[in-house]
């Protein structure tokens, strides 16, 4: 467990899932910059997770902790919170980034990928609120879950995904009443922001952002803006579905 000698009581700690990569990765960037501390969380990716604490913590010392578990390892939820609280004695906002993506067509999908996109984008994220939440509620905290804008329009040959999403839309609303009034309950749905890490050709890319309004590809660091937006500014909302997606959502 690492100690932080130079603990600020007022410095506010962030636990972020799958945050070792991509979204994750610029999300934790961010908000370090902007003071929070961190409790980094990776699975598989041990040495992108140590690095990117290196380069944190080079800029400000002891303010990154790592924590590594298996999400879709129901058991292993409540241990990884506890962690993630007693770094700092405290945890005031959790992230629910991780996630679990590629195509299952309807006539191949199988129990397994089921259980995989589900996991990982539905049933990890409700177990860690609920583990989280007495801390949260102590510190009238919040979190903020990553879903996707095919939530709501289900990416074709992707239906497990489509509707794991749409169930975190659904946890999102539901937890906001549940925890409510101490703890706020929070989402962002991205567009075009990464590609997949599978290969998808120029034309399939043009042709997406060719569909947003405002013609060009979002970056991670969009998401991270909304992401403090939405914890640091937005004290009067709660389960709301913060769109970031240059308006592709709406030009059908």
């Amino acid at each position: 467990m690492q100690q932080n000698s130079q603990n600020n009581i007022e410095t506010r700690v962030i636990l972020i899932t799958g945050a070792a990569h991509r979204i994750g990765a610029a999300m934790a960037r961010h908000f370090h910059a902007q003071g929070f501390n961190l409790v980094l969380h990776y699975h598989r990716s041990q040495q992108a997770a140590e690095a990117l604490k290196q380069e944190l913590e080079t800029a400000r010392q002891h303010s990154v902790s790592l924590v590594s578990a298996n999400l879709l390892d129901t058991a292993a939820l409540p241990v990884l919170v506890k962690h993630a609280a007693s770094v700092w004695q405290r945890l005031d906002i959790l992230v629910n980034n991780a996630s679990s993506f590629y195509p299952t067509p309807l006539a191949e999908a199988n129990e397994q990928h089921w259980s995989d996109l589900m996991g990982t984008n539905l049933k990890a994220p409700f177990f860690l609120a609920q583990a989280a939440y007495p801390y949260l509620k102590e510190r009238a905290g919040c979190i903020v879950n990553i879903v996707d804008i095919h939530a709501d329009r289900p990416l074709k040959g992707y239906p497990v995904y489509s509707m794991a999403k749409a169930g975190l839309v659904m946890m999102t609303k539901a937890l906001a009443g549940e925890m409510g009034p101490e703890v706020r309950v929070n989402a962002i749905a991205p567009g075009a922001i990464l590609w997949p890490e599978h290969a998808m050709d120029d034309v399939t890319q043009e042709k997406i952002i060719s569909r947003t309004f405002l013609k060009r590809q979002g970056s991670p660091d969009d998401i991270a803006r909304a992401a403090l937006f939405l914890i640091r500014d937005a004290a009067y909302t709660s389960g709301h579905i913060l769109t970031v997606d240059g308006g592709r959502s709406l030009n059908s």
